[in-house]
């Protein structure tokens, strides 16, 4: 089952009928199918992920949905060229980076003892990288979304003002998202769900807006 604030991920991706999304960090496909869904099962949703095992599981689930705009694809890295030929073509694009899942000690204790400092930072250049290739298939006025399971600044607000600070994107409020959609929530401008708060497992997520052609090659 997943948890409220990853089901929240879909809205804030905002799909439309006969739109060209990307789920970048697929897996399994939970969100991919809700956001199949919200999509009507028109236009094309790509389903990304470096793990085969992950898409594998996918198939059965998308099978089931009656979804027929799904395209898993397997991909070496953030640059495979499977991703490179969708530059600046997408008008979507999730990315729901691997992290530390630091937001989920209540139902994982044992997370704690398997992160260091080390292994976050190493997560960190792994999330940055990743959060570059997604935004060059964006299209001008194209949304990009970037979530994680962690509570931690250096996996969330440093990666995403990293990027903003390159140029080329402007933040969208998710509170305005979710006012839109009459959901009573409001962390700001970003979402930041905690389990002390809101009873959820800890979550962050960030919705941006390409504003410019921006550089596409690595």
């Amino acid at each position: 089952m997943q948890d409220d604030g990853s089901q929240l991920l879909a809205l804030l991706l905002g799909a439309r009928r006969g739109e060209m999304v990307c789920d970048f960090c697929a897996g399994a496909g939970g969100k991919t199918l809700a956001i199949g869904a919200m999509m009507a099962s028109s236009g094309r949703l790509y389903a990304f992920d470096v793990a085969e095992k992950r898409l594998a599981n996918l198939k059965p689930r998308l099978a089931r949905s009656g979804l027929s705009n799904v395209m898993p694809q397997l991909i070496a890295s953030e640059n495979d060229t499977r991703v490179k030929r969708l530059a600046g073509k997408l008008d979507r694009v999730l990315v729901d980076a691997p992290c530390s899942g630091l937001g989920t000690l209540r139902r994982n204790p044992d997370l704690k003892f398997r992160q260091s400092p080390d292994s976050v930072a190493e997560l960190t250049q792994k999330q940055g990288a990743i959060l570059r290739a997604a935004a060059r298939l964006v299209k001008p006025g194209g949304r990009l979304v970037y979530a994680t399971c962690s509570l931690l600044p250096d996996e969330n607000e440093a990666i995403v003002d990293a990027l903003l600070a390159e140029g080329g994107f402007t933040l969208l409020p998710v509170n305005e998202i979710l006012a839109q959609n009459k959901i009573d929530l409001d962390t700001g401008p970003l979402l930041r769900l905690s389990p002390a708060l809101h009873g959820t497992d800890g979550f962050f997520a960030a919705v941006m807006v390409k504003t410019a052609m921006v550089e596409t090659t690595v």
